[in-house]
């Protein structure tokens, strides 16, 4: 039987594979401000850093994937969001947020890439 971590580890994989089918390339994963504060992902593609935030369900009994994203979860992701801009020096203009749902079905999954969100 699979812990919890593992069976996350499983969709993130899935989510890079995507990204990386789709011409990203991953910079970092699980990158970590202070304690409980982390980005998911964060990749790169032509123009933009892109930092994600992936959500997965194995059902939609009470929501959906990203609807899961709480207003707390948003606000800890952009502090460190700003924290790996300010320390890697990047320019604001060339940041993006991006959420990628992944949704079990009874023999697959359903991915969906929300790009460029509004917080």
């Amino acid at each position: 039987m699979q812990t919890t971590k593992q069976t996350w580890d499983n969709w993130e994989v899935i989510a890079i594979k995507y990204l990386q089918k789709h011409n990203y390339r991953i910079l970092d994963t699980n990158f970590r401000f202070k304690r409980f504060w982390e980005i998911d992902i964060i990749a790169e593609n032509k123009k933009n850093i892109i930092f994600i935030e992936v959500k997965y369900r194995n059902n939609t009994r009470y929501w959906l994937p990203e609807e899961s994203i709480t207003t707390n979860k948003m606000r800890k992701f952009l502090k460190t969001v700003d924290f790996f801009v300010k320390k890697n020096k990047i320019k604001e203009e060339k940041i993006r947020i991006d959420v990628i749902a992944i949704l079990r079905a009874e023999f697959n999954y359903k991915l969906t890439h929300y790009k460029n969100i509004s917080v």
